[in-house]
């Protein structure tokens, strides 16, 4: 897998994609969320996240409060320490990481905190949701960093 490939051509076909899933959401097909949900399951299928972990070491999920007293709580901090080491308050007043790759992603691209992990990482890429159409904005930008979400679009477009 290589991801500065994926990059390169998510971007070079950025415009194309954007004006594809604007255009599908507008239709929004009755079908949409079934389609996009057999796509996910069966890019997934084939996909082994531990190879690239890519998510964790380009992007910062959003830390919900609920998320900030787990993870502190499992890691035996105050929330405050918590929040103090680890992240910071971006331009959408959301906490996120301090820096990337992920504090918590391993060498061997496991995480430490997994079974506490933020739900914005639980949920990520978020294709198997339903009524995606409302996520397509994130889908977007997803296919430059998930090779999974690149080829769930590339196939949605043979679709519709």
């Amino acid at each position: 897998m290589d991801l500065q490939k994926l990059k390169t051509e998510a971007t070079k076909l950025f415009p194309e994609n954007k004006k594809f899933l604007s255009k599908l959401k507008s239709r929004s097909p009755r079908d949409l969320d079934a389609t996009i949900q057999n796509l996910h399951e069966e890019v997934f299928s084939r996909t082994d996240c531990l190879e690239c972990a890519n998510c964790c070491k380009t992007t910062s999920p959003i830390f919900l409060p609920k998320d900030i007293e787990r993870i502190a709580k499992h890691l035996k901090m105050r929330p405050a320490d918590f929040i103090s080491k680890y992240l910071y308050l971006d331009e959408d007043n959301d906490y996120v990481h301090n820096g990337a790759p992920c504090p918590f992603l391993g060498g061997d691209n496991y995480c430490s905190i997994y079974d506490v992990r933020p739900k914005a990482c639980e949920g990520y890429p978020h294709t198997d949701r339903k009524k995606a159409a409302q996520l397509f904005a994130k889908t977007l930008e997803n296919t430059k960093i998930c090779p999974a979400v690149f080829e769930i679009v590339e196939r949605l477009k043979s679709v519709y």
